[in-house]
Parts: C-alpha cells; structure tokens; sequence
C-alpha cells in the first residue's frame, strides 16, 4: 500500500528516487518459469513503473532485454542490474521517442546488441492534467500524440523487418480509453487510438504469424502519478477502485508475460484490462 497522502510532488516525467512510497515492481518476488527462454524483448518506458515490472518478469523469465527511456538514468541503470542479476543482457538507450530517427535508433541497437526482436512492448507514455481545454497548449497535444501513438507506429514499423512468425507486439493502452478522465484528455485521446491501433494491427500482421495485443492498466502507482497530477489527486489515486487502492506494477507483469508468450498463440487482437475492478466495456 501507498502513503500517498505525503507523497511529494515531482517534475514530469519523474523517478523512482524521489519517491517516498516507493513502487513494487516485482524485485522481491518475481519468479520466473522459463517462459520466454531466448527472447529479445525492446520494452519503451523500460526505466520503472510498468515497464520495470516488465523488464524485471521477462528476464527472469529467460529474455535479454532493450530498455528505452527519457533520460532517467538512475532509474534505468537500476532496471539494468536488475535484468543482468537474472543472468540476462540488459540495453540502454535513453532519448525522446517523439523523434522518428530515434524510434529507428532503438530498433537498431536491438538488432545490433541483442541479435534480433522477438517481443516489443510499446509503453512510454506522456500525460498531464489540466481542469479546461484552454489549458491544453498545441505543442503539449501534439507532443502527447507522438510520444504515445505516433511513437508506436514508427517503432513497429522499424520492427517488421525484424520480427518473424510468432514474434508479439504488445501495446500499453489504458481504462482511459474506455472512461476517459476528463482532466487528461490528450492522454485519453491517445489512449483510445492505441486501442484501435491494436485492434487494426493485429488484423494487418495476422497472416505473418505476428500477434498484437494491448493491456489497458487502471490507476498504478508509478513516478507518472506524483509528477503529473495535483496533490489532492495524489492522495486519494486509486482509492475509487472496487478493490480500494492503486495497483503496483508487479502485478501488471504477469500479464505481458502470458502475452509475450508461446503460450498465448492464439491470443491477438486482445485489450486485457488489468483495473482493480472497474470495468471496461
């Protein structure tokens, strides 16, 4: 559980080592089975919240793994150490995926570094809250869109090339995309859009043996929620949930797991909601 009531403020994107009440994302209690035994996984947002989770669960499930992030570096290095103390590879390549160039410089650095891509998890995300639509500049909606819809789009397609039948593409939407909260509405926006980018891609790449999926996470608490929402929002985050409280991002890992797997071969096209209980439609 979370003291988020003391939880201090931060500057977007924030990190984990300003936190107070520091998110779980499997350190302590991850145990892998060998479900992705020699998988090259590039997980975007890999520095912490959900992408740490992911990146801790598939390497100790047997994947080497790219970590793409901002510009977190501590938090990235932690993530790092984390995967190589599971006897696996860990990448780093830090910068903005709103640049297309870079969204190609990751797809490269995968191929060079880890000799291919099996898994792709699109999950960095940008968001903000704002009370009006006046608040809302162009820049900040169009950065929002390429950060977390247009990014995916550039990375996949540097990716096909790479990415051979039985390969899984693995998108990041949100309950947003079914409620969206009105005070993060470039977010929502975006987020309704990955739902449907899933739902297209996955038809598209069917006949290549390629899946697609998207995993619509509820309220986490991760660094995003401190360093993008008021304090008032802080402190009752989650808390409106059936089950009480904000989730941890370990226990959203699971689920990318089965979704990087052999053993969800006839799972494409799917948007798993992962919500404490509110349901999506």
């Amino acid at each position: 559980m979370t003291d988020q009531e003391h939880e201090p403020q931060q500057q977007p994107p924030g990190t984990l080592g300003a936190m107070r009440s520091k998110p779980d994302h499997g350190e302590d209690s991850y145990r892998g089975h060998g479900r992705l035994t020699g998988k090259r996984a590039v997980i975007t947002g890999g520095d912490s919240g959900i992408g740490r989770a992911a990146a801790i669960a598939f390497a100790r499930e047997g994947a080497d793994v790219l970590i793409a992030y901002l510009d977190e570096d501590d938090d990235a290095r932690a993530t790092a150490k984390l995967v190589e103390e599971a006897g696996r590879t860990a990448v780093l390549v830090p910068g903005d995926l709103a640049d297309r160039q870079h969204c190609r410089t990751v797809v490269d650095r995968a191929v060079a570094e880890l000799g291919g891509i099996d898994v792709l998890v699109n999950n960095a995300a940008f968001q903000m809250t704002h009370e009006s639509v006046e608040e809302v500049t162009d820049e900040e909606w169009q950065h929002t869109f390429d950060v977390n819809i247009t990014a995916m789009f550039r990375l996949v397609q540097a990716a096909l090339p790479h990415l051979g039948a039985g390969a899984s593409i693995i998108n990041t939407s949100s309950i947003n995309y079914d409620a969206p909260k009105p005070t993060l509405l470039p977010y929502a926006t975006t987020k309704g859009a990955i739902a449907n980018f899933t739902a297209g891609l996955a038809q598209l790449l069917g006949d290549r043996g390629i899946r697609v999926n998207a995993v619509a996470p509820g309220p986490i608490w991760t660094p995003l929620i401190p360093s993008t929402m008021p304090p008032e929002q802080v402190a009752d985050f989650g808390k409106n949930t059936p089950l009480g409280r904000p989730g941890q991002p370990a226990e959203l890992a699971p689920v990318y797991v089965l979704l990087a797997s052999d053993e969800a071969s006839y799972i494409s096209g799917a948007v798993v909601p992962v919500t404490g209980g509110k349901p999506i439609l």
